[in-house]
């Protein structure tokens, strides 16, 4: 048999049994297809001669496979492919999963040009396989606020990155409210791992935003861009190499400047606590800005002479190629179901699925000291202490995700991807994240049928499986 080490001597992992979110649908349907493509390019190889190398190799699909014996020429391959076509082999349809040096396997390259096979097969157990989830608006958690400027900060963002692994999120933008500027300085990029979660870079939200809608912000902190545009930006977050999205209000003077200087840098736009009108708003988008914070929350209401930055999920002044996300709340207390519906069906496929989730996340029911505030947590519910006031998410990804199909009535791929592929095209790293596209990285969750996790993987490690020992 031909070496699998023609290319590498990294192992071939091979996860079978699996349903495979890729191209919008998952994949066990689409095998058969799949399988009339392999038969119509070993005929083509057959005929021109160029598939004589074929010779005594097993199903690419199934090693097991009985049919899987030497009859020369390619036939082998062939004569597999008709036999499954009419149910005689007893492989199941279905996609498997191929996985070598943290990326994703084109199979069909694998065995036809490197003559390779799998070194370890896993069987996934008839489990989805779904892209990592990308979270890219997440305060804190497990009692940890990336706000505060502690001595122990980066133990701190280990702590989350390490805990949201089991809830499915393989990447994450860190996000800073309105802060000191000695605060915004202490993020650094990284690659997930066992260690934790990839941290894309800093979702900087504030200080440039609105008074009227600053909510929990701190007013003192707030700035404007008066005096040097950027330069009032560079002066107050310092390098801009470790941020990926930076969160400001429109109607701000000389926001077009800032905002064209920060998308020639590669970086996010996002509009959010803001009283920007319509008009200011799409002029916004129109010099870069692609993300809107937190839809709905800490912005004018909709109204149906200006429907303010609601507005922009219809608007038709939006550039041609481009097109603009929304991060949804979806916990069933930030967003009432029925707003979730209109913003879904009016632009399914800018919905970005956030948690915003702050020190609370993670924590048991109860009363809680998180910086200066006392919060009490009653289910996905976090009042300020003695008060019915809300107090931030504490709301999970995987939560949102099972949250959204459920209010939404959409698809289980759907679902998935608000989580996974729309915030990877929003920051621009759907070539590499947010899908399961031959040489993307090899991100990805098994779940169940329900959307519960059961294992998350990164780079094709397994960093964490659910321990069904205490279930």
């Amino acid at each position: 048999m031909p070496s699998n080490k023609s290319v590498s001597d990294a192992p071939i992992v091979q996860f079978t049994n699996c349903r495979i979110l890729r191209d919008h649908q998952l994949q066990r349907a689409r095998a058969r297809q799949r399988r009339l493509l392999a038969v119509s390019q070993l005929e083509e190889q057959l005929y021109s001669g160029r598939h004589r190398s074929a010779r005594g190799r097993r199903c690419p699909w199934d090693p097991l496979c009985p049919g899987s014996m030497s009859l020369g020429q390619g036939r082998l391959l062939l004569v597999l492919q008709m036999i499954r076509e009419l149910g005689v082999c007893n492989c199941p349809p279905r996609e498997d999963l191929w996985v070598r040096e943290g990326k994703i396997l084109n199979p069909e390259k694998l065995f036809f040009d490197e003559k390779g096979s799998a070194d370890v097969q896993l069987d996934c157990k008839d489990s989805i396989i779904a892209p990592g989830f990308i979270d890219v608006q997440i305060n804190g958690g497990f009692g940890v606020d990336f706000s505060l400027a502690t001595d122990d900060f980066k133990s701190g963002i280990d702590l989350v990155g390490q805990k949201i692994l089991s809830h499915g999120v393989t990447s994450f933008c860190p996000t800073l409210v309105t802060s000191p500027s000695s605060v915004y300085h202490q993020i650094s990029v990284r690659n997930g791992g066992a260690h934790g979660a990839g941290i894309l870079g800093a979702h900087l939200e504030g200080p440039f935003i609105s008074k009227e809608k600053k909510g929990a912000h701190p007013e003192h902190c707030l700035r404007t861009f008066e005096a040097g545009a950027f330069q009032d930006l560079l002066a107050t977050y310092g390098c801009l190499d470790c941020v990926q999205i930076v969160t400001l209000a429109p109607e701000m003077r000389r926001s077009s400047e800032v905002i064209r200087e920060l998308t020639k840098r590669g970086i996010c736009v996002s509009l959010g606590h803001s009283v920007a009108n319509l008009s200011q708003a799409e002029e916004a988008v129109q010099h870069g800005a692609t993300f809107i914070t937190h839809l709905f929350n800490a912005m004018l209401p909709f109204h149906h002479r200006d429907p303010g930055i609601v507005g922009l999920l219809t608007s038709d002044r939006i550039p041609a190629g481009r097109r603009v996300f929304y991060g949804m709340i979806s916990d069933g207390i930030h967003t009432n179901p029925a707003a979730l519906r209109i913003a879904h069906r009016a632009h399914p496929k800018g919905l970005v699925l956030v948690t915003d989730a702050m020190a609370g996340m993670g924590l048991a029911p109860g009363r809680h000291t998180l910086g200066q505030q006392v919060v009490e947590i009653d289910g996905l519910n976090t009042y300020i202490a003695g008060t019915k006031t809300l107090s931030g998410s504490v709301a999970t990804m995987d939560t949102c995700v099972r949250h959204f199909q459920e209010a939404t009535g959409c698809s289980v791929e759907t679902a998935l991807e608000a989580a996974s592929l729309h915030p990877a095209q929003l920051l621009g790293i759907e070539h590499k994240k947010g899908t399961l596209n031959y040489d993307s990285d090899a991100d990805f969750l098994m779940l169940n049928d329900s959307l519960y996790v059961q294992a998350t993987y990164i780079a094709g490690e397994e960093v964490w499986r659910q321990d069904v020992s205490g279930m």
